[in-house]
């Protein structure tokens, strides 16, 4: 899967377990789903889950890992990337915005990226289907970038993984049926399920804004652009009450309240805009609260360092380890302590 600033790779099997634990729990709700991660697994643990997030990209990425079901799609999009990766390099928007105006990618790179995308949006194929194409191309797309995984800055030189040739692969595709929306928390939230699994942005990096480019190759739109880093004209205007230090808790209270779950579980940074005493007493409107702390690898930003617009390093980081909290509610104290239990 594509890098992604507050993945969950490392607390996966902790969520997983933690769902496992409340008794007779069959359906997940995935509200803020980013990469998928979470709702892939808990299909390939034979859960029901609906993964929301209402960036296109993110989006798609749920419809290729929850909601496509290897069944029906995994033959014929296998099939589609051989004609996918035997196309001519075909040069255009894509090309010229992040290859020639910015360096994000090698233009012989870019100019296939074009090509097969310009081919996908031709197909006309079925969302699902569709889905599996484009997070091919992403995962393709990310595997040759020249990034320190966001796309707030290219680097100053080229990564050595930029000068390989994009190569196309079949995603791991689960069987079995699942559901993507593309809505924003608070109306996703009225979902009917057993469990809600809540893993909101907790300060101000805008999702949008660090992954300008997977948004783009989505909705392919060609928008305006601004900056060196070229960022979609709309980061400009889009703004996310959970990015900002006063919206972030009225936001977050809203949505908790929306959420048609008896349990939940809430993961949650402590370097967030919420601290742990806010997040409990929101938390506790919901019934009984356990909580798990984690230690944790901090951002890519701060495992590389801080530097200057000409790419000195300058200054210290503070601390490259950080806390991530994991919240379990429940209308019952037992299961509450379950849930925290199993995730160890």
């Amino acid at each position: 899967m594509i890098k992604y600033l507050g993945s969950k790779r490392l607390l996966v099997p902790h969520i997983v377990a933690a769902v496992r634990a409340v008794p007779e729990a069959r359906t997940v709700l995935d509200l803020f789903s980013g990469t998928a991660r979470v709702g892939h697994a808990l299909k390939r643990a034979a859960f029901g889950v609906t993964a929301n997030d209402h960036n296109a990209y993110a989006a798609t990425l749920a419809r290729c890992y929850v909601e496509a079901d290897a069944r029906e799609v995994g033959e014929t999009a296998a099939r589609l990337i051989r004609d996918l990766t035997a196309l001519p390099p075909r040069p255009g928007y894509f090309t010229a915005t992040f290859c020639e105006r910015a360096r994000y990618f090698q233009p012989k790179n870019g100019a296939r990226i074009d090509a097969m995308r310009e081919q996908i949006a031709a197909w006309a194929l079925p969302p699902a289907l569709e889905a599996v194409l484009l997070v091919s191309l992403m995962e393709a797309a990310d595997r040759v970038d020249s990034t320190t995984g966001l796309q707030m800055a290219y680097l100053k030189q080229w990564a050595p993984r930029a000068y390989a040739d994009i190569e196309l692969r079949l995603p791991a595709v689960l069987p079995g049926p699942g559901l993507a929306l593309a809505r924003e928390a608070e109306d996703a939230a009225a979902t009917p399920c057993d469990v809600a699994y809540l893993d909101p942005p907790y300060n101000q990096h805008s999702y949008r804004g660090n992954y300008h480019i997977w948004e783009t190759l989505v909705r392919w739109d060609a928008p305006a652009v601004y900056g060196v880093a070229c960022k979609r004209a709309d980061c400009r205007t889009y703004r996310s009450p959970f990015n900002s230090r006063p919206g972030i808790g009225p936001a977050l209270e809203r949505v908790i309240s929306a959420v048609r779950a008896p349990h939940l579980i809430v993961s949650f940074n402590n370097e967030g805009y919420l601290s742990r005493a806010e997040l409990e007493r929101m938390l506790a409107t919901r019934g009984h609260v356990t909580v798990r702390e984690l230690a944790y690898k901090r951002y890519v930003g701060a495992q590389i360092g801080i530097y200057n617009p000409e790419g000195r390093r300058v200054g210290r980081v503070s601390h490259l380890r950080n806390k991530e909290l994991l919240y379990f509610v429940s209308p019952d104290a037992a299961t509450a302590e379950r849930m925290c239990a199993a995730a160890g």
